[in-house]
């Protein structure tokens, strides 16, 4: 029989996958991933870790499966914490939850569930795989969720292909509101949970106060930018590119306080992230202000007025040739080759056309069009039909 360990999180989506991988005839084993210790950063009337393993338990026990409890608290600070916390500090973005399916999901719980004889490891994740025969043997691809509502392709868009391998995600070609009716048909605790909105596998975190265990705040100066003051350089995609070009579409627009003139102050420009609008304590203006340039070297959040300001858009993105993964390693572009896909530079995004360029050090996603709020650290996707082919971490 073969054996699937499923990463039961206390929610209603892994519950259903348990489920659902039980009546097509697997042994199946719930297994929940403690991430953390730390009681002082998680809003404990919301959604704590000790809830979620509770109703993990009882799940499992409704199912008649074995569960087991595994412990990756010194790891998941390692891995996920610390880099959370080293690229704020420099005025970047990380995704954690991006980072928590490459190096804790399909990490060390796949190792754990190969330890105990698995044969897969399921998630609760809204997305799908697709087994093909090709020239270079039988291939993984990851697919799109069959709600676009749901979708979370995005989130696994840096497994590997050996990881995708040992993967089932047994409700992505359904709907969220199918999952409640099974989870509800079922009598499943967590039928009517609500979804977390926390930290992969910490519970609901207030984010500034995550922030301030170790960014401490720093007072600054809050430098609004008129739009008069920043141009944004628009080319035809079909004009003729090299790499020089592709780096200056892709630098972010060079701001300096004598640009501007000081409207306010900040606690710390790391906490906060390009493209921001809420929580900069700004009043008397126009329109909404947002966020369009961080300098945390001298500690200077810089923002422009209104939605269209031009410092928040960019025609082109960068990333390093060290943080692109490719689902599928034999399709990856050569140094030279570009191609056209559909893109997302975050989650939720609507697709947009744009062309990869490959070189030896940096690849570059040219846009059709200008994109609002390219924001270095998170991870830039591209897709073709519903195929998610690869992706890359913002510089």
């Amino acid at each position: 029989m073969t054996r699937v360990v499923v990463g039961l999180s206390g929610g209603v989506d892994s519950s259903v996958a348990a489920l659902l991988l039980k009546q097509q005839g697997y042994e199946v084993i719930g297994m929940f991933m403690r991430n953390w210790n730390d009681e002082s950063v998680t809003l404990n009337n919301e959604c704590p870790w000790v809830d979620d393993s509770q109703d993990a338990l009882m799940v499992a026990d409704a199912l008649g499966i074995p569960f087991r409890v595994v412990d990756y608290s010194k790891s998941y600070r390692k891995r996920i914490v610390d880099y959370m916390f080293s690229e704020y500090q420099v005025g970047r973005t990380p995704n954690p939850d991006v980072l928590c399916n490459r190096e804790i999901k399909f990490d060390l719980f796949l190792e754990e569930a190969l330890k105990i004889g698995a044969d897969y490891v399921a998630t609760g994740h809204y997305c799908r795989k697709e087994v093909q025969q090709t020239d270079y043997g039988q291939i993984s691809r990851l697919l799109k969720g069959a709600d676009p509502a749901k979708d979370q392709s995005y989130f696994l868009c840096q497994v590997r292909q050996s990881q995708l391998a040992h993967a089932l995600f047994p409700i992505g070609h359904l709907k969220k509101t199918d999952v409640r009716k099974i989870a509800e048909q079922y009598q499943l605790i967590t039928a009517r949970k609500k979804d977390s909105q926390g930290l992969c596998f910490i519970g609901k975190v207030s984010l500034p106060e995550f922030l301030q265990q170790q960014l401490k705040p720093k007072k600054g100066r809050i430098i609004s930018i008129p739009p008069e003051a920043v141009t944004t350089e628009i080319i035809d995609p079909s004009a003729e590119i090299n790499e020089e070009v592709l780096d200056r579409l892709s630098s972010p627009c060079k701001l300096h306080p004598e640009m501007g003139s000081v409207i306010g102050e900040h606690n710390g420009a790391h906490y906060y992230t390009i493209g921001q609008r809420k929580g900069l304590g700004l009043g008397g203006m126009k329109q909404p202000p947002f966020v369009i340039g961080i300098d945390a070297r001298e500690n200077i959040l810089y923002v422009g007025e209104g939605e269209n300001h031009p410092g928040l858009y960019r025609q082109a993105l960068k990333m390093s040739a060290s943080s692109i993964n490719w689902i599928v390693p034999e399709e990856r572009l050569a140094a030279g080759e570009s191609r056209k896909y559909m893109c997302r530079i975050r989650y939720r995004q609507n697709l947009e056309p744009a062309a990869l360029f490959v070189f030896e050090n940096y690849s570059y996603l040219l846009f059709d069009t200008p994109q609002k709020a390219i924001t270095p650290g998170q991870f830039a996707v591209w897709y073709e039909d519903d195929y998610l082919i690869g992706s890359g971490v913002i510089d």
